[in-house]
């Protein structure tokens, strides 16, 4: 294995358990003991898993959201057609408010080398786009939020942030949910996520959720918004006769990638 396809395999095996030790890992991974436990120090180092004696212990309780660094490591071919589906939908010169987590990073990195106003909502993000440009030097102009900084997930969020966000009018919301479904549309983890992603949504003109088929399995508790409020899904989720049915109602246009 390739050492991003190790840390994904590992990332894996302690979302089923608590608890692996490095003898498991091998076994998993087809690497000997020595890479193992570089590959758990890169991931304890990214917040993906704790470092203990003999192996690693998981960071996600029960019922818990994964933290950052184990949700990069899943999902990635899905997150990247996602992301360049999203970027598809977007005209250059257009002001757009982008969510805070994994996939809004995937979305940043594909619109590095464009030109449009941007305004993204964690500094992993903002690194995307400010890390590299288009081939003509063109990237994004950046607004930055404001607000306090999460630990681990380094997105904004407060008060300060939500006020920013509403001062200001765009052209397009990307919104990226932590869940998904049908009968209560997006929904967060905490209330300060949701009261960022309220204030992006009302700021827009056109809201765009982009959200991996994990999502609509995912439980949150935290109401954003109904489906009604939503433009265009862009999903890696296939859809039954009967969940079209249940999208018409809404009149949500589907991109599915």
């Amino acid at each position: 294995m390739k050492t991003d396809e190790r840390h994904r395999a590992i990332a894996e095996v302690l979302r089923r358990q608590s608890k692996a030790s490095v003898e498991e890992l091998m076994q998993a991974c087809g690497a000997s003991g020595a890479t193992i436990r570089r590959d758990l120090e890169v991931l304890a180092g990214h917040g993906v898993l704790r470092r203990v004696h003999g192996g690693a212990r998981s960071l996600i309780g029960q019922g818990q959201n994964p933290g950052y660094g184990q949700r990069e490591l899943e999902e990635q071919d899905g997150k990247v057609r996602i992301a360049a589906a999203v970027a598809g939908l977007l005209a250059d010169r257009e002001h757009v408010w982008l969510d805070s987590g994994s996939t809004a990073t995937a979305v940043a990195r594909a619109l590095a080398g464009r030109e449009l106003t941007l305004m993204p909502m964690s500094l992993q993000a903002l690194n995307a786009v400010a890390g590299s440009g288009g081939t003509d030097g063109s990237r994004p102009a950046v607004l930055l939020p404001g607000g306090s900084v999460v630990p681990g997930e380094l997105c904004f969020r407060g008060p300060l942030a939500e006020s920013n966000i509403r001062s200001l009018r765009f052209d397009t919301a990307v919104l990226t949910p932590c869940a998904v479904d049908f009968k209560d549309g997006l929904l967060a983890h905490d209330l300060d996520d949701a009261a960022v992603k309220s204030a992006g949504l009302e700021s827009a003109a056109r809201v765009v959720v982009a959200a991996s088929a994990a999502k609509w399995q995912a439980h949150a508790r935290v109401l954003v918004a109904g489906l009604a409020r939503v433009d265009v899904i862009v999903t890696d989720r296939k859809f039954s006769a009967q969940d079209n049915a249940e999208l018409e109602k809404y009149s949500v246009e589907v991109v599915s990638v």
